[in-house]
């Protein structure tokens, strides 16, 4: 592993649910080198997706410590987390999360808008015909299809050069060919900008392509495993 990016030390979650106190995370220690690609399995409710939101700064931490190249996260208030996440972190959702009174071109743009970049529909552009979109740039997402839609919501995290890419089962929706593409610009993402990738998902598969698969379970790691591919890194 290269240089930290990501370091968790001791990290415990609880949130209050119907029947009292439920624990979510349970002393997970993780560190994670800027370039890597992990992904992280478990069954459901075994706390990847609260771990991936700790991660992008959406969710707090009952005890422990979160940094980030190696700045402490953990006291940090809503605004703060806010401009780490605007500036070093992008997040693709399952669900996609597009504007729907936005056209696709609309969509990528508004981020770099609200972050004061320069010529950001220029760049929307650009990054919608690297996933193949520059005939829909017009297109509203009640036009567009499934994978459309999320090759738009990719654009729009590529488009902000993020240092982190978290990815919460990225394929989960789409048909295998749209769901291979998705994965191929994901993980396009990381060789070619040098940005850190992780994912949540069940996929075996997918997982093997990553270099690290971190397995969780009642919300903590019961195990890491080195793939191939990070072996040959």
């Amino acid at each position: 592993m290269g240089e930290s990016l990501i370091s968790i030390e001791d990290v415990h979650l609880t949130l209050d649910g119907a029947a009292g106190p439920v624990k979510i995370l349970n002393g997970i220690d993780l560190d994670i080198g800027k370039g890597e690609t992990v992904a992280i399995l478990g069954p459901s409710g075994s706390g990847k997706s609260t771990l991936l939101s700790v991660v992008g700064g959406l969710e707090g931490v009952s005890s422990g410590r979160f940094s980030f190249a190696g700045r402490d996260m953990t006291g940090l208030d809503e605004d703060d987390l806010a401009m780490f996440r605007r500036e070093h972190v992008s997040i693709v959702f399952q669900s996609f999360h597009l504007l729907p009174t936005m056209t696709a071109l609309e969509n990528v743009a508004a981020p770099m808008e609200l972050a004061g970049r320069d010529d950001p529909f220029a760049r929307a552009e650009t990054e919608l015909a690297a996933v193949g979109l520059a005939n829909r740039a017009g297109h509203y997402p009640s036009q567009l299809s499934g994978g459309e839609q999320q090759r738009v919501a990719l654009a729009r995290a590529l488009a902000m050069d993020p240092a982190l890419i978290l990815a919460d089962e990225p394929t989960g929706n789409l048909d295998g060919e749209t769901g291979q593409m998705i994965v191929d610009l994901l993980f396009g993402a990381n060789s070619e900008r040098g940005a850190t990738l992780m994912l949540v998902t069940h996929d075996e598969k997918l997982a093997e392509k990553c270099s690290r698969i971190v397995r969780l379970k009642d919300g903590e790691i019961v195990s890491q495993e080195i793939t191939p591919v990070g072996q040959a890194a």
